[in-house]
């Protein structure tokens, strides 16, 4: 078996539950709260996974001013990336609500959507990647923090596209499309970081944890906040204690 095809599979593994996030969200009837409590839960487990599983390791291997400055330049560059989505109709991608534009309303939205919803999953899939080189073994708590968080992101994105109008065709095209990306971005974090330094490895990783966490708090938080209003803050709260102990049951 290719030393890569194990970081492809685990990335497309965690993409998947984009996927059927989005048949749930496209063909039942979810309420929004039970939405937005899913989405706060998944935003605590992601924070902790990063906070967790990446920074700490990427300080562990590559010091202070190689993390630092990755963290600082991933979310420096997922914020202009976002900025420039917003701009173009991309701003309430994740939304479940009424909020996403139709394509009649903001020509060339469907686009900055879907091009949108790739940017917000690229890094979380070379970090897996990323975790091979750094661990020998796949982090699964990594894996399992980035499954748990797609699920509601594809879940509450369908039903809003839905809302606007957009075909399955889109809507299963663009999570489908982006769940095999994952698979193969989680092959670019293995192959292309594979013979760089550990302070390399450490940088991208915070790179990647900076992007992460800038896209918590541009998307996926205001959609939990928005509905589920005062529980938004203690669900946060439990998927962080979740996602916390995995990580340390796993050293």
């Amino acid at each position: 078996m290719p030393d890569w095809l194990p970081a492809g599979l685990w990335g497309l593994l965690a993409g998947s539950a984009l996927l059927i996030g989005a048949v749930l969200g496209y063909f039942f009837q979810i309420p929004r709260r039970l939405v937005a409590a899913i989405m706060a839960f998944g935003s605590g487990v992601l924070v902790s996974a990063m906070s967790f599983e990446l920074m700490d390791e990427a300080y562990k291997r590559g010091g202070f001013v190689s993390t630092g400055a990755g963290f600082l330049a991933g979310g420096a560059v997922y914020t202009l990336a976002n900025w420039l989505l917003c701009r173009y109709g991309a701003k309430h991608r994740k939304r479940s609500g009424g909020l996403q534009p139709a394509e009649h309303e903001h020509q060339g939205s469907g686009m900055a959507i879907a091009i949108g919803a790739l940017l917000d999953g690229i890094p979380e899939s070379i970090v897996i990647g990323l975790s091979l080189l750094m661990g020998g073994a796949v982090g699964w708590v990594a894996v399992t923090a980035v499954f748990l968080s797609n699920l509601p992101e594809g879940l509450s994105s369908a039903a809003g596209m839905k809302q606007a109008g957009r075909s399955w065709t889109y809507v299963f095209g663009v999570w489908g499309g982006i769940a095999a990306t994952s698979g193969l971005a989680a092959i670019v974090g293995f192959t292309v970081f594979k013979g760089f330094p550990a302070g390399v490895i450490a940088g991208t990783t915070a790179v990647a944890a900076g992007a992460i966490m800038a896209m918590l708090v541009d998307t996926m938080i205001p959609e939990a906040f928005a509905e589920a209003h005062d529980l938004a803050g203690l669900v946060t709260v439990l998927g962080f204690l979740i996602s916390f102990i995995l990580s340390k049951s796993a050293d």
